[in-house]
Order: structure tokens, then sequence, then C-alpha cells
């Protein structure tokens, strides 16, 4: 029987590792990962989204993950990523690491000023 808690954690961990190469912040940091399914027979499911659908790197991130993953967690029998737009991504969506980060690198909350500024 497989650890789908042990799983997730590795997940996690590696999307934590994982960057648009455009935002120096993971895409778990940004937000971007909507879910992670694991089945009972490993295979893993994860459901993201981008900041804009104009991206011109979606698939090849998603690629990047899928593999990133794959390593990762190489008992997973599957790993696919799914690319969803629904719900559209903000910057509520950063975690306090990535705001945490993205104030570092930009001197201020980023996801504050876009709060006020939209809400």
């Amino acid at each position: 029987m497989i650890d789908k808690e042990e799983m997730r954690r590795r997940v996690v961990k590696a999307l934590k590792e994982t960057y648009d190469p455009e935002v120096p912040v993971s895409v778990y940091d940004l937000g971007l990962i909507y879910g992670i399914d694991i089945k009972d027979d490993g295979s893993v499911k994860i459901r993201m989204t981008f900041t804009t659908p104009a991206c011109p790197l979606i698939w090849s991130i998603g690629y990047s993950i899928e593999n990133v993953v794959k390593s990762a967690v190489p008992e997973a029998k599957e790993v696919k990523v799914e690319i969803v737009w629904d719900p559209p991504w903000t910057p509520k969506m950063v975690t306090k690491e990535g705001r945490e980060r993205l104030k570092e690198i930009y001197g201020y909350d980023v996801v504050e000023e876009w709060i006020k500024s939209y809400s």
C-alpha cells in the first residue's frame, strides 16, 4: 500500500523547487497549484494554472513539472499536469512564503499593493 501523505509531501517539495522562468518564486508559492490528487494506484494528478493564459511557457512548465515530480517520486505510476483557468489566478493566491520572497526581491509587498489597487 502506498503512503499518500508521504507522496504528497514529496510532490509539494518538488513543486517548491520548480520555477516559472520569469518569476523567481516557485510555482507552489506563487499559488499556481490548485490541487494534488494521488490515487490508490500511485498515479499523481496536479491541477494548476498560470498568472495569464498568454504565458508562452505553459506547456514547457507543465512538462517540466511532470518530470520533476517523476524524479522526486519515482514510485508514482503516472504524473499528469492538468492546466485549468477557473478560478482565475490572482496575487491573493500567493503563499506566505511566496509573499516574503517577493518582498525580498522587490522591496515591498506586491500582493498587498495589488489588493489595495484592485479590491
